[in-house]
């Protein structure tokens, strides 16, 4: 298939509502909803020329673009800089930016404020939230606000200490009973859709069959009506263990390293720059010794 053309219609949350996979259509007579992260102008414009529905400006920047150990200490501003940048680069892609940890734990009135920044200063057509039924009244207020929300529910990053690190949520009956009922939640606070990280395959085919929004899997399986990827672990440039969902599209580590090497060679060697890389003056351009003493 070929890449779609910059020039296209763009993606927006009605086109992304309408890729629900409802009988009749079934999950594989419906086109998947393709979610890739982003967090620059560069990159935002390779994915959006390669056709990719939704750029997710996602606080996972803070561990693979800012080398924080989490995404808890990422900032508003920080997200509000990364958003312009990916906005700028993006023609027809759905731009969604997270909030940030600490941006919408306080109040509403706060949370509120937080997600119009990222709108109007950041470019950003929806604002992200983790949580479930906690954040059902936060989500309809957003959405009052005529701000489009996505939400995130199973493995929420921000959640990184309660949760006690990266694992895998919903193995048990009761946890995944709780993460239906989230996934539940966002859906009756009004959110378009939603991402569902990190539960079992068979947990991520029920919620995707029991909601009437999107679901958006990140290492839930290949029945929800979308997949999202961070960019970083696609093309191999994440620095560590990728987690098991992750799959490697390309090695630019190695291909970045190996390049780097080549140029320090050459320059150390003297083969770089060329002549042929090298300008040149005119002939009749004259150059006076300049008198030092």
């Amino acid at each position: 298939m070929s890449a779609t053309p910059r020039t296209g219609t763009r993606v927006t949350v009605p086109n992304i509502v309408s890729r629900k996979a409802l009988p009749p259509n079934k999950a594989q007579d419906q086109q998947k909803i393709v979610c890739i992260t982003a967090y620059d102008y560069p990159t935002a414009i390779l994915l959006d020329e390669a056709g990719v529905d939704i750029l997710l400006v996602g606080d996972s920047l803070g561990m693979v673009v800012l080398g924080y150990e989490s995404t808890i200490p990422v900032t508003l501003d920080e997200m509000v800089h990364h958003t312009r940048s990916v906005r700028r680069g993006t023609r027809r892609a759905l731009v969604v930016a997270d909030l940030p940890f600490g941006s919408y734990h306080v109040s509403i009135e706060e949370s509120l404020r937080s997600a119009v920044r990222l709108v109007k200063e950041g470019g950003a057509e929806a604002v992200k939230v983790e949580g479930g039924e906690k954040r059902r009244e936060l989500i309809r207020r957003l959405v009052e606000a005529e701000i489009p929300v996505m939400g995130h529910v199973g493995l929420t990053p921000q959640s990184f200490n309660i949760q006690g690190g990266f694992k895998v949520q919903g193995r048990n009956t009761e946890a995944a009973a709780q993460i239906l009922r989230d996934a539940c939640a966002v859906e009756d606070a009004g959110a378009f859709s939603v991402v569902v990280e990190s539960v079992p395959r068979e947990l991520g085919a029920q919620v995707t069959e029991t909601l009437r929004i999107p679901t958006i899997g990140i290492g839930a399986g290949p029945n929800c009506d979308g997949q999202v990827l961070v960019f970083h672990d696609l093309v191999g440039l994440s620095a560590g263990a990728s987690p098991k969902f992750a799959r490697k599209y390309a090695n630019l580590a190695e291909e970045i390293s190996s390049a780097a090497s080549r140029y320090l060679a050459d320059v150390r060697s003297g083969q770089f720059p060329s002549d042929a890389e090298s300008y040149h003056q005119p002939p009749e351009v004259r150059i006076h010794t300049v008198d030092r003493s």
